[in-house]
């Protein structure tokens, strides 16, 4: 809400995700070689970053002071909450008060985006003056959970790509990272006590061009791995920027990377290679007492290196074919009393988020990991539709909505035959705009369950930061919209302040995608897609829910 009588008149209608309640005012506050910055001691860590954030393009020193004119001020609020945040800019002084840091760094995030495009380049440009525009603004975001997946199984992303992009979320607000860190072609984690995880499994020789069914390959070794202290630095980068690192180890599917390190965890009497085609292959795990032994210790080193409360055991897309023609795995049936592979995989991950929870963490894992019951405590990620979400949130386990249909951005932004490498059905930058999370059937108690959203980008046609930051901007704008602001929404709004936020985009050298369409240097004519239609995909999730179907039956509307 502007006091301005146009929304074209409003200084400050450019903040994405756009701020819950905005009054302007005249004037505004410059920033000069005199301005410090006044905080409560429990906000250094923001005006650190603040001075590091603005310092390079403003050449403006922001030095500790007191309170008085001309200053910058961060103060704690006891009436708000962590997150929340009062920023006040008048023509004689900045304040901003906050819950706690989380919210004095949000409220450090929407003053730099009150500056100038400029003050977000690596350098100055010798523009000026530096000045805010006068402004009260009171927010907090909607939601706890405002996620993103960056596969870095399938493509690598060195260290300093993944820190810019780290820095990229909390521009946006963002506060979780949830790192895919295995699957059947990498593993990306040093692991002391088994060393050719990231020896053997970090590398492949080849890799699929454009999608599987064209069976093109490069020809080119693909690679690369964290080493733990890596990991600690990463998790320390994304803590001060407050977001949370949730680590993914991918059970007991998608898991050919591991099996060919150490053929024993396997079904087959053979060595495997680290997988090079996309998409669910039979190589899973065996189901011995040495194997969930085996990736308990691994999860040992996990809990180590990430210190957040959740991680991600996967549990999705688990072919049974190699458990069903396996004497051991039909005699395990058997020990264990169970009825079928499907209770097999229910109890398989079962040994895993009763392990986590006795370790006092929160185990997380796609919706399939709700056939065969979950214990208390378990989070599900539902990515095929909102079947498993509504499922979970009645059955009273928390829920993070992520459905493939509308938030997976990966998939093409537009039906131009110049995306690059099309694949799956259109997911526009109005579609993710328009993406609610909270499912309409839920109750408001049930409502209660829905931690937030995740946009999940996989990066099996994602080869390099180029192409990430045209698959993942301005859509990530629109979902940062979503998971922070009301429920009410006007696209229209946004997409006239997106031509705003796009200078800073480009200040910072991310290469979006253009609303036109992508440049010539986007796309990719070597790289065939499969683009498929939203009824098609909508069908395939139907024929991936009937096992929760026949389980729990169709949620009532």
């Amino acid at each position: 809400m502007s006091s301005f009588e146009s929304p074209e008149e409003s200084p400050t209608d450019t903040v994405i995700p756009r701020p819950i309640l905005i009054t302007a005012a005249e004037g505004c506050f410059v920033l000069t070689e005199d301005t410090v910055i006044a905080s409560d001691p429990a906000f250094e860590h923001t005006v650190r970053w603040l001075r590091g954030a603005l310092g390079p393009a403003t050449r403006l020193p922001l030095l500790p002071g007191s309170p008085g004119p001309g200053t910058i001020q961060l103060v704690r609020a006891a009436d708000l909450a962590e997150e929340a945040y009062r920023l006040q800019v008048t023509s004689g002084a900045v304040r901003i008060e906050a819950g706690g840091p989380a919210g004095a760094f949000y409220g450090a995030q929407t003053l730099r985006q009150l500056l100038p495009a400029d003050a977000f380049r690596a350098g100055p440009l010798g523009h000026g003056p530096w000045s805010i525009p006068a402004v009260t603004i009171a927010d907090a975001p909607r939601f706890a959970w405002r996620g993103v997946l960056i596969d870095v199984a399938r493509r690598f992303l060195p260290k300093n790509d993944l820190l810019r992009y780290i820095d990229l979320l909390a521009m946006h607000k963002l506060n979780v990272l949830h790192l895919h860190l295995t699957d059947d072609q990498g593993w990306r984690l040093e692991i002391k006590r088994f060393p050719r995880l990231a020896e053997v499994g970090a590398w492949r020789r080849e890799s699929s061009v454009g999608a599987a069914v064209h069976e093109k390959y490069d020809g080119r070794p693909h690679g690369g791995y964290y080493t733990q202290d890596d990991i600690r630095e990463i998790v320390a980068y994304a803590a001060d920027r407050f977001i949370t690192v949730v680590p993914e180890i991918d059970l007991p599917g998608h898991t050919q990377a591991a099996i060919a390190a150490y053929p024993e965890l396997g079904n087959l009497d053979e060595s495997l290679p680290v997988g090079t085609t996309w998409g669910v292959n039979d190589n899973v795990l065996n189901v011995e007492d040495r194997t969930i032994a085996f990736f308990k210790a691994v999860l040992d080193e996990v809990l180590e290196l990430f210190p957040g409360d959740y991680v991600c055991i996967g549990g999705d897309e688990v072919p049974k074919k190699q458990w069903r023609d396996s004497p051991r795995a039909k005699e395990r049936i058997r020990e264990l009393g169970l009825r079928d592979e499907d209770e097999l995989q229910s109890w398989f991950i079962r040994q895993f988020t009763e392990y986590l929870i006795a370790c006092g963490r929160r185990p997380y894992g796609w919706d399939e990991i709700l056939e065969g019951g979950l214990p208390r405590g378990t989070t599900v990620a539902s990515w095929r539709g909102t079947f498993g979400a509504v499922t979970a949130a009645r059955l009273g386990h928390d829920v993070v909505t992520c459905p493939f249909t509308e938030l997976y951005l990966d998939f093409r932004q537009s039906g131009d035959p110049a995306e690059p490498v099309p694949i799956g059905s259109i997911i526009s930058l109005e579609n993710v705009y328009g993406f609610e999370p909270v499912p309409s059937e839920l109750t408001e108690e049930e409502s209660r369950h829905i931690l937030g959203a995740q946009a999940n980008i996989w990066t099996e046609h994602i080869d390099s930061a180029r192409h990430l930051d045209y698959m993942a901007f301005p859509r990530l704008a629109a979902f940062a919209e979503v998971v922070w602001g009301q429920r009410q929404r006007a696209f229209a709004d946004f997409r006239r302040r997106l031509r705003s936020h796009e200078r800073r985009l480009e200040a910072l050298g991310v290469e979006f995608r253009p609303e036109s369409g992508p440049h010539p240097w986007q796309s990719r004519p070597d790289a065939p897609g499969l683009p498929r239609d939203f009824a098609e995909v909508n069908a395939q999730v139907e024929e991936w829910t009937t096992n929760i179907v026949a389980q729990y039956g169709r949620p009532r509307t």
